[in-house]
């Protein structure tokens, strides 16, 4: 009896020693992750200030939690799961979903880009309608909503590409990972936004309660900052959608691969410009690919009018 307890606790020895063995790679594939949804991440970021701006500042810190938190139950109960199960059930799928998710950024980048170059055109041409008068609460709510569908998106591709980072670590591993991206990533992202958001309210404050002259017009700095640092910072989050779709899209590719790997070592000598380039030529492919892929959602839209 003794003995068979002795093994059984050599077992569960064992067993503790394999789990920490493996669970030492966390860190390093969580930063590995990461890097590869940098650009996802920057988009996110980007995009997220929009749906609070122009609302009740007082409401902006609460807002934005509520974004947070519905981020957090979408990634940790929705997403983080599912990718787990597509990857035991049917792993073939992942690269192909991560496809269209790249060919939906790519779209979504082009729409940017279209609606910044067609926007003058487009508010001259188009008549004067009637404005929707809702309430705040009713603003708040939808604005509310249409950051969660859009941070939906964002997220699937988020744990779409963790879990191809980790797909062949042991299972342990793959939730551990799954769970620190998920809660690491959002948190980074929305704290972020909320620093931004409501950084012009801390330049105020210091312009107006400061006692010191130089932190009185560092403060009149950053308010006069901020307006041009959300338009950049818009310019960035639609080049990241472009350069992280077509680069999801070619890495699904297999005959891809060599290219890509060829054109990686080439720009290895010249680290940042090679970066910059490396960057610009991925958006300029997103930017034709988004646009064939407007051009066919364009295309299905007209048949389906027909049709009705």
């Amino acid at each position: 009896m003794a003995t068979g307890l002795l093994a059984l606790l050599d077992d569960i020895a064992a067993l503790v020693k394999v789990s920490a063995a493996t669970l030492d790679d966390v860190p390093t594939q969580v930063a590995k992750t990461t890097g590869k949804v940098s650009g996802i991440v920057i988009d996110d970021t980007a995009v997220t200030p929009k749906y609070v701006v122009g609302l009740d500042p007082s409401r902006e810190l609460a807002i934005i939690w509520k974004i947070t938190k519905k981020s957090l139950i979408n990634k940790l109960i929705f997403l983080g799961p599912a990718a787990l199960l597509l990857g035991f059930f049917a792993p073939q799928v992942i690269p192909y979903v991560l496809m269209v998710g790249g060919a939906y950024l790519c779209f979504e980048g082009y729409e940017k880009v279209h609606s910044m170059f067609g926007k003058h055109h487009t508010e001259q041409n188009t008549p004067a309608e009637e404005m929707q008068v809702i309430t705040p609460e009713e603003l708040e709510k939808e604005r509310v909503d249409s950051a969660v569908r859009t941070d939906f998106i964002l997220s699937a591709e988020i744990m779409a590409i963790a879990f191809a980072t980790v797909a062949t670590a042991p299972l342990l591993n793959q939730i551990v990972v799954l769970l620190a991206v998920a809660i690491f990533i959002t948190l980074a992202v929305y704290g972020f936004v909320g620093l931004i958001v409501k950084a012009d309210d801390i330049g105020v404050h210091l312009a107006r309660k400061s006692s010191s002259p130089a932190m009185q017009g560092f403060g009149r700095g950053i308010v006069k900052f901020m307006p041009h640092f959300l338009t950049w910072l818009g310019y960035l989050g639609t080049a990241a959608m472009l350069w992280v779709g077509f680069e999801i899209i070619l890495h699904g590719l297999p005959f891809m691969h060599h290219p890509l790997e060829s054109f990686d070592h080439a720009l290895g000598s010249i680290p940042v410009i090679g970066w910059l380039l490396r960057v610009l030529v991925l958006a300029l492919g997103g930017l034709v690919l988004g646009f064939v892929v407007a051009l066919v959602v364009g295309l299905v839209q007209k048949l389906i009018g027909k049709k009705k």
